[in-house]
């Protein structure tokens, strides 16, 4: 068998409706998109191979991004995660300056907290342009565009002199920011092979979710010794180093890539002496327009030995003589790559994100999220509130420091919850006789609940009786970065799992959610603590993120019916 179930998912290839039924009889369970077989069964008979098979294939053509040399491929990871920190790094970092904003622009608490409301808002929405600009012309022209955009709301943002000047700049900001939540996993997608994203996609929440910890952390020291503008400059220089490593170091990565099915198909047909891959790719979309299901599974018998390419490293290598010798070409050095059919594909990405919301395992992966997200952001929203305030009056480079303890917390979360949720699926998958099904993996939330239920009662509690800063940063706070880092990385991977062909577009619909729900919270949040203190809100916060999660439950038992409502939809043929 392969090395894990996604290798499976872009291998096997069903080759007719009575096999998949004969393979379901013996199974005894039905396979739907998102279920995996892990095994051997009865006389069906897996591709198998070792670390060395390569998925995707790469072409023969040294410019493909797959080809590139360590080194191209090292420049375009490097420059894509300075995009992912430093766009980050702005829109949460005005936690510990707000008391400088309340007296520069003669305002409140309530309304300087809007400048982290709006911008996390637009962010999201921003999205609904990046993401179809990016399938039709590349993803280097929305790098350089969105860190221009970034460039001068960072600039404008040093410059201000007024509220409403202040809050334009955020909006900006908002706007050029988006592509840290959504580009960076499709570069990844496009220039690593499949055994390899795990590693490079931890990196990538690494640098992206340490910018938004660590940027609180580096504004509050500077906002108390060289003023809170200096912070800005500090910014605009980071986000110019940024573009100079985009333009000079990112090549563009988006390739066009025959879908798997179409690729194992060909190949076989060429080792078996069929007809030409046109005429096979045209058979293949007759058969799935007269019946959808021959596509819409992941698991079915497979080509032998005999006829099978082999996929290991070493034959891949002999056929693909550019494999890890590759550079861009200067096509790929242009400011944006041409598209037959841009509007479609626009389109397209402007749709899905929207119908995705119609399934119950994408709103629960986009509700956990959000909740989750909300709890990280009730302690960014508060803390000047709290520690700025009698008895403690720290200064704002204090309450910034407080953020370390976020960002280690973030990072025993993403350390912990990958191994562990995919532990859990390995132990249910052998009892289950090789069968992995996604809901498998939602067992590895309960540690990361009860660690955000006792964050939120530590927080809630320790604010409103004032209790020393110990106990609420080393628990509270640190417990509120293990879980915004583990919980949505189990439901993401849980809802991409389950709908693998719209990753991109499914990754916009859960965070459209989650910063809608991250404006509105950043609106009531202070008027409510003002008129009833701290526990109230961060309570009731809580709740809420615990009956989102407790709505797991059903979803472990009958997460399977969800998926087999959306069986024939063609999400699954994109």
């Amino acid at each position: 068998m392969l090395h894990g179930g996604s290798i499976n998912t872009l291998l096997l290839v069903i080759l007719g409706r009575r096999e998949l039924h004969e393979l379901e009889q013996e199974l005894g369970t039905e396979i739907l998109p998102g279920t995996e077989i892990m095994t051997d069964v009865g006389s069906h008979h897996f591709v198998k191979g070792g670390a060395g098979v390569l998925v995707p294939q790469p072409s023969d053509d040294p410019h493909d991004p797959l080809n590139w040399s360590p080194f191209w491929k090292g420049c375009a990871i490097a420059a894509s995660t300075s995009v992912s920190f430093t766009q980050g790094f702005g829109p949460l970092a005005l936690a510990p300056m707000f008391p400088y904003y309340i007296k520069d622009f003669d305002s409140n608490l309530t309304d300087v907290i809007k400048f982290t409301g709006v911008a996390i808002l637009v962010l999201g929405f921003s999205n609904f342009i990046w993401v179809p600009l990016s399938t039709s012309f590349g993803r280097r022209p929305v790098y350089i565009a969105s860190q221009i955009v970034c460039l001068v709301s960072s600039i404008w943002r040093a410059k201000a002199v007024s509220y409403s000047s202040f809050m334009g700049a955020c909006v900006l900001n908002g706007i050029g920011a988006g592509p840290a939540e959504t580009i960076q996993p499709a570069v990844i997608a496009d220039i690593f092979f499949l055994n390899d994203r795990g590693f490079w996609n931890t990196v990538y929440w690494v640098f992206y979710m340490g910018s938004l910890m660590v940027g609180p952390i580096i504004s509050g020291s500077m906002a108390l010794h060289v003023g809170w503008r200096n912070f800005w400059w500090f910014n605009t220089g980071l986000i110019a180093a940024s573009l100079i490593m985009v333009v000079f170091m990112f090549p563009e990565t988006k390739w066009h890539r025959l879908h798997p099915n179409e690729i194992i198909r060909q190949l076989a047909a060429q080792e078996k002496g069929k007809p030409s891959p046109t005429d096979s790719a045209e058979k293949v979309n007759t058969a799935t327009a007269e019946d959808p299901e021959k596509l819409g599974g992941v698991v079915s018998h497979v080509p032998s030995k005999g006829t099978m390419p082999d996929l290991s490293l070493q034959a891949t290598a002999e056929r693909d003589p550019y494999l890890g010798k590759g550079t861009p070409s200067k096509q790929q050095w242009k400011l944006f790559q041409s598209n037959a059919h841009p509007f479609k594909s626009m389109a397209l990405d402007l749709w899905i994100p929207w119908k995705l919301f119609a399934f119950p395992i994408v709103e629960l992966a986009a509700f956990i999220v959000s909740w989750s997200c909300s709890s990280f952001l009730t302690l960014n929203l508060t803390q000047s509130q709290n520690f700025a305030a009698p008895p403690y009056e720290y200064s704002s480079q204090t309450i910034g420091f407080f953020n370390f303890a976020i960002l280690v917390g973030a990072l025993i979360g993403l350390a912990t919850a990958g191994p562990l949720s995919d532990y859990v699926s390995a132990r249910a998958t052998k009892r289950n006789r090789g069968i992995r099904e996604p809901e498998m993996r939602l067992v590895a939330m309960i540690p990361y609940v009860l660690i955000m239920m006792l964050g939120n009662f530590v927080v809630a509690f320790g604010y409103e009786q004032k209790w020393s800063w110990k106990p609420i940063v080393i628990i509270g706070f640190t417990c509120a970065g293990i879980q915004v880092a583990a919980l949505p990385a189990i439901l993401t991977t849980y809802a991409v799992d389950s709908y693998k062909p719209v990753a991109g577009s499914l990754m916009v619909a859960i965070t459209v959610n989650k910063n809608v729900w991250g404006y509105g919270f950043a609106e009531f949040i202070t008027p409510w603590i003002i008129k009833s203190g701290f526990v109230p809100p961060i309570m009731t916060n809580m709740s809420l993120i615990t009956f989102f999660c407790l709505m797991a439950i059903p979803f472990y038992f009958f997460g399977k019916t969800f998926r087999r409502w959306s069986r024939n939809s063609s999400v699954h043929k994109l």
